[in-house]
């Protein structure tokens, strides 16, 4: 009786306002209508629009999507662009060889002119986000695909308008499930270059053992620079850009932080799903998950043993090994938090008061009355094929000559639609060319041998034969189900593993070209998996997509509707929001109780001389035994990261975190690992994201690479 009134009580705290008063990824057109007081209140000391104006220079000025996945800040007059170690890691690694390892030994451009072009790689900021969803009556009577024409044309019309005339570019997004419309308008610079990022044993310290988790002691922060044309506009990569002039950049910090500090997070935020229904909870954590985790580990393992072979292996493999764990751990505390939250409970009694509530209106119940009966159907109807999606998305295609089969596919599909344009086939030839190049750049073929016996082992074992495609089973039964037979035939007998072979293909013509990739066993199998795929698998995904689209939009539409005093936040949706709270440590277990910031002490105690995840620097080593810290020591250390209450996601890394002035504190790189389950669900006791403090990567910048010419052009506050 006792431990059902703790747990009562706990519940009852959690779902107070009050608890929950961190909770929230806003949009900050609105931050003045919805969340000033409190922000206040908070600790806030500028004014909320100094955070966001369409008008006038503002916080959001200085804040950018980095690339396609990350958020970055800009730190100086000069451009000068701040993120994480992990969001620059991919050109990191692009830019690394044997003679020349930056992964290992950092890099850091002594002036302008060493810093290095990234093709490819983009800083966008936002200019205005503008409520449209006016232009968006009288859908709701519309089938679905009748639904997306009009948005599409619409849309179109939307951002044609914005873009015209100017160097912007628009996009209207989708809000609240589909029920909100914002056009959002953007200005992007192409030419970003890398100027610096310490050793990996510094960005990237503790590796996977310390990923996603606290006490966290990760350097986590590399260097770029956006370049302009000489009228200070967005412009392709030429040696005479120039650095781009800001519209607004951020002053830094140095007073640090104390316990119930307000803190700002502001960036892109990935995804979250914080309204869906107990159906979704229940597939994530008894389906998709474990199916995920499962072919990851064995992924992991593999590419770990390869990695550690060689270090032309390790560099090629870094980045890919980076991306397939981050998510692997993501995956098994976000399983571990909802368990330990009930949250599939949870939102059964919130379905059980929202049907309650359509009851008692007949209206209601002519536009919600079957909604929790159709989340059941349709689950109990596509789970079979989101079982087998899984292990196409992850097993398949985790065995890379069936990954590089697949994308040649485009080849095929471009000769056999247009035989006869020779300006299309060239085009898909280039970029056929392009892509194998970089392919083979970072492949190891004996390392790939192994993944390809084991995953479609795991393949064959995890999905039922009636979603197998009969070349498969045929192929399997040739050999007995002997997967590592069956991958030591196929590399033997395909020149995708090859890359000398593939591009001579590749530059031969054509017609000579596409008759070798109809032959290559490889090629056969890739398109015999994938063309099942695209033929059984695919079109019940996307009804199912469809269909659930529909199902949230009402949802979400009964929530507003239901609580219409309530302040909902949208999901994230990578555009741009603002999340705040305060510096707090939390209980991780019973008897388990975190502080809220790490220091320079603690890398020294985690370090492992030779260990592949906590060796570190000789340099770093001597700095801290002769306390030679400069002005970014407190209390004889260095402070390394702090937590926070805000609510962030995938998206956010690399944002910056602010203080109550609108100055830059810190760079936010991660979350505790019981609190991963905040896409999903909210838990204001342990969910904290963990941030960089800046003094740290200012340390490291200037005492330990050297830097100081990136230090002078800060601006920096005592």
């Amino acid at each position: 009786m006792k431990k059902q009134l703790i747990l009562a009580l706990s519940w009852i705290v959690f779902l107070s306002p009050i608890a929950r008063a961190d909770e929230g990824m806003w949009l900050p057109q609105l931050l003045q209508q919805l969340n000033a007081p409190e922000m206040r209140l908070k600790g806030l000391q500028i004014p909320v629009e100094e955070i966001y104006s369409a008008n006038k220079n503002s916080l959001k000025d200085a804040v950018v999507l980095f690339g396609g996945g990350c958020t970055g800040e800009i730190i100086s007059g000069q451009g000068l662009l701040l993120t994480n170690h992990h969001c620059g890691f991919g050109q990191i690694q692009e830019h690394s060889s044997l003679e020349h390892n930056y992964l290992r030994d950092g890099f850091w451009a002594k002036e302008l002119t060493d810093e290095i072009p990234c093709p490819g790689l983009t800083a966008t900021f936002i200019i205005r986000m503008d409520d449209v969803s006016s232009e968006f009556t009288g859908l709701d009577a519309l089938d679905e695909n009748a639904r997306n024409e009009r948005i599409k044309a619409i849309s179109t019309a939307l951002e044609k308008k914005a873009s015209e005339g100017n160097r912007y570019e628009a996009k209207v997004r989708q809000f609240y499930a589909g029920n909100t419309f914002i056009l959002i308008v953007t200005e992007t610079f192409r030419d970003v270059r890398l100027v610096g990022a310490p050793p990996s044993s510094i960005g990237k310290f503790g590796g996977d053992t310390d990923n996603w988790m606290w006490p966290r002691h990760t350097g986590d922060f590399s260097l770029f620079r956006v370049y302009a044309s000489a009228d200070n506009a967005p412009a392709a990569y030429s040696p005479s850009n120039r650095p781009f002039k800001p519209r607004h950049f951020f002053p830094i910090s140095l007073a640090g932080v104390q316990p119930e500090d307000f803190t700002l997070v502001y960036g892109f935020p990935g995804r979250t799903q914080q309204y869906v229904s107990s159906f979704q909870l229940k597939t994530t954590l008894e389906v998709n998950n474990p199916n995920r985790i499962a072919v990851r580990t064995r992924r992991l393992e593999i590419m770990d043993k390869g990695m550690r072979s060689s270090e032309k292996v390790h560099i090629q493999y870094a980045a890919k090994q980076s991306s397939v764990s981050n998510a692997w751990k993501k995956w098994k505390g976000e399983s571990k938090g909802l368990n330990g939250a009930k949250a599939v409970q949870r939102k059964r009694v919130q379905e059980v008061e929202f049907q309650g509530w359509v009851l008692k209106d007949t209206a209601r119940q002519r536009r919600y009355g079957s909604l929790i009966t159709d989340y059941a159907e349709l689950y109990t109807r596509n789970t079979p094929y989101l079982h087998a999606n899984d292990f196409y998305a992850e097993a398949v295609m985790g065995v890379e000559v069936l990954s590089f089969a697949s994308a040649l596919r485009q080849l095929m599909d471009a000769y056999a639609s247009t035989p006869g344009d020779t300006a299309i086939l060239g085009k898909e030839w280039r970029s056929a060319r392009a892509m194998a190049s970089d392919h083979f750049k970072d492949y190891h073929r004996p390392l790939d041998l192994e993944m390809t016996a084991a995953l479609l082992s795991i393949f064959d074992q995890s999905v039922p034969d009636s979603l197998k495609p009969a070349e498969f089973l045929s192929l399997r039964a040739r050999h007995n189900a002997d997967f590592s037979a069956l991958a030591n035939q196929l590399f033997a007998s395909t020149f995708l593993v090859d890359s000398a072979k593939t591009l001579k293909c590749l530059n031969a013509s054509p017609k000579t070209a596409i008759g070798k990739l109809h032959n290559d066993p490889a090629y056969q199998l890739a398109s015999a998996l994938m063309g099942f795929h695209k033929a059984r698998i695919a079109p019940a995904m996307n009804a199912f997509n469809a269909r659930l689209a529909r199902l949230n939009r009402i949802y979400m539409a009964g929530q507003l509707e239901m609580q219409p005093e309530k302040k909902f936040y949208p999901d994230a949706n990578g555009t741009l929001r603002v999340a705040y709270g305060q510096v707090r440590g939390y209980d991780a277990a019973d008897a388990v109780r975190y502080g809220y910031q790490t220091t320079l002490d603690g890398v020294m105690e985690k370090y492992k001389a030779g260990d592949e995840e906590f060796d570190l620097p000789a340099r770093l080593i001597d700095l801290h035994r002769s306390r030679d810290f400069g002005r970014y020591a407190v209390n004889g250390t260095i402070p390394v990261s702090f937590i926070a209450t805000n609510h962030t996601t995938g998206g956010n890394s690399g944002s910056p975190v602010l203080n109550a002035k609108g100055q830059l504190i810190g760079t936010n790189y991660d979350r505790v690992w019981e609190g991963t389950m905040s896409d999903l669900l909210f838990n204001p006791e342990i969910c904290r994201n963990i941030t960089l403090d800046i003094r740290y990567t200012l340390f490291i910048i200037d005492k330990f690479a050297g830097a100081r010419r990136l230090v002078d052009e800060m601006d920096i506050l005592p």
